[in-house]
């Protein structure tokens, strides 16, 4: 586990009481008692993926 991956926040409930899970990238929120799992897919281009750059948004 990269320490890099560690949330700073429940993306359901938004609190910050996060602690590793059971599971390798897991975590567990303590408020709203979810388990939740990071994978980091890459970076790549925005165009690549379909969606508009800021350049493209504002012309």
């Amino acid at each position: 586990m990269s320490e890099r991956a560690a949330p700073f926040y429940c993306p359901y409930c938004g609190e910050e009481h996060l602690r590793p899970h059971e599971e390798d990238g897991t975590w567990a929120c303590g408020d709203c008692l979810r388990v939740f799992r990071l994978k980091f897919l890459g970076v790549g281009d925005a165009r690549a993926a379909g969606r508009r750059t800021h350049e493209e948004t504002f012309r």
